[in-house]
């Protein structure tokens, strides 16, 4: 049974930092994309940032370029979102998602993390 488990959410001013943990088992992830997702009040899921498992190689939406970066701890089992110089438009609930390596779309997702940025 794959878990995804979100962590370090909470309360912080525009232009601070958060660091989000995503603590995942159930099974092997080495093949797996790593996707941190958001979603605002009333607005739609957006991408965020991801990172492939074993490979490495990473992605970020322009929205956070340069001030988010997606890693993992491969003895962990844990991929972490560092969050910098935070806005106010960066308020949302993030998640956590896996997509297997031979599918198209992230099939397990975290229960969410709340991340309020205070203007």
């Amino acid at each position: 049974q794959v878990q995804l488990v979100e962590s370090g959410g909470g309360l912080v001013q525009a232009g601070g930092s958060l660091r989000l943990s995503c603590r995942a088992s159930g099974r092997t992830f080495s093949r797996y994309t790593m996707g941190w997702f958001r979603q605002a009040t009333g607005k739609e899921r957006e991408f965020v940032a991801s990172i492939h498992w074993s490979v490495g190689s990473t992605r970020h939406a322009d929205s956070v370029k340069g001030r988010f970066t997606v890693s993992k701890d491969n003895a962990k089992n844990t991929v972490y979102l560092q969050m910098n110089s935070l806005k106010p438009e960066d308020t949302a609930v993030y998640y956590c998602a896996a997509r297997p390596p031979s599918g198209l779309a992230y099939g397990y997702w975290g229960q969410g993390t709340q991340v309020t940025v205070s203007s």
